[in-house]
């Protein structure tokens, strides 16, 4: 089961429920287009044995999908690594990640994050899940509105 940012940080996120019965008699089930364009991000780096790297992102609407995909990492192609979602600070270049915003993986073609934010300054940061003994070479997409 992959993590979901949306139960990551309380206040700063709201859960999706698309197809949710909420015992209402409306007959409007249309949901309401983000009215911001999707933003599709890709970030490449290296990380040290021990070390993490971080990539900002800003986020327009406030309650818009975030995906997270580590695309690529490597050598070797199936080293587990540490990607997560954080707030960021650029007046000290700092990614503060989420409460449980992070997770383990290999690199993948599927989002192994995924969510809802309010609009603001994020990072994704990719770090050694402590199995690294040379630097890794990473790749990966972040989408959002």
């Amino acid at each position: 089961m992959k993590p979901t940012i949306a139960a990551l940080l309380l206040g700063g996120l709201a859960v999706v429920c698309t197809g949710c019965d909420n015992g209402s008699s409306s007959s409007d089930s249309t949901p309401t287009a983000p009215t911001t364009a999707l933003v599709t991000e890709n970030f490449t780096g290296t990380v040290d044995p021990g070390g993490a790297a971080s990539n900002p992102f800003t986020v327009a609407a406030s309650g818009g999908q975030v995906n997270v995909t580590l695309t690529a990492a490597g050598p070797p192609t199936t080293i587990y690594m540490g990607l997560g979602v954080g707030t960021w600070t650029a007046s000290s270049s700092t990614c503060t990640l989420l409460t449980n915003g992070y997770t383990l993986t290999p690199a993948g073609t599927t989002a192994q994050l995924s969510g809802t934010v309010n609009a603001g300054a994020y990072c994704v940061q990719i770090f050694d899940a402590g199995n690294q003994t040379a630097q890794i070479t990473y790749a990966v997409t972040v989408t959002h509105y």
